[in-house]
């Protein structure tokens, strides 16, 4: 009888067991999908604030720096500078002219030497010389966004 008493015992052990198993999947499921959701705005908090800081930093940086239409008065103007200061950033044409506010039509007409940039565009150009690589991607990366 003890045989018999154990294996019964272990029978129910087992569907029990079972049974828990097929009622906890659905929460585990649910508890997965929240921990993907949560790591997931952790990041978007985690590049907002980055953002966010990279922008104080630049309005900071701004607020010192005189206005770009001061520095463009007196700027110098060389195609061959527009062309190795765009590779320089290794930009396209068209992501150089994003920056400056000009079509890519523009800026290969410059480095060509076909035109000069009128006063607000000599702006535009100035305050991109100033910048960096890094700076620029992440300038460019803000406005896709």
């Amino acid at each position: 009888m003890s045989t018999f008493a154990s294996a019964m015992k272990d029978e129910i052990q087992r569907l029990a067991r079972k049974e828990i198993k097929a009622q906890t999947a659905a929460t585990k499921q649910a508890s997965t999908q929240h921990r993907k959701d949560i790591a997931e705005l952790k990041r978007q908090v985690r590049d907002l604030t980055r953002q966010v800081a990279y922008l104080e930093r630049q309005e900071q940086k701004g607020s010192s720096k005189p206005a770009p239409e001061k520095l463009a008065k007196n700027a110098r103007f060389s195609p061959k500078m527009v062309k190795a200061h765009r590779e320089k950033l290794q930009l396209s044409a068209a992501d150089y002219a994003a920056l400056v506010g000009v079509s890519a039509l523009t800026v290969y007409n410059w480095e060509k030497g076909k035109s000069r940039p009128q006063q607000k565009q000599l702006a535009g150009l100035v305050a991109v010389r100033r910048l960096g690589k890094r700076e620029a991607w992440r300038k460019l990366e803000m406005m896709e966004e």
